[in-house]
């Protein structure tokens, strides 16, 4: 089942599966975010907004609207 990454909750792991049709997926793909990965979410601000993700051997924040863009299966 995909869901979007602004889903995860803290501490879940999950692969990419997909990335959304918009400008943003250049972006991503240049910072390793790609089908295939396995990520986790690790933080997320007070607020909400934005979230980190751990990619293996680096963690990237993304805004909640930047990852609903991307899709991911959960293990």
């Amino acid at each position: 089942m995909e869901i979007p990454l602004s889903e995860l909750k803290k501490g879940q792991h999950a692969r990419i599966v997909r990335l959304g049709e918009d400008i943003l997926s250049k972006r991503f793909l240049e910072v390793g975010i790609t089908p295939g990965t396995d990520v986790t979410l690790s933080a997320i601000a007070p607020f909400g907004d934005p979230i980190a993700i751990d990619l293996g051997e680096f963690s990237i924040s993304l805004r909640k609207k930047e990852a609903a863009q991307i899709f991911v299966a959960l293990f």
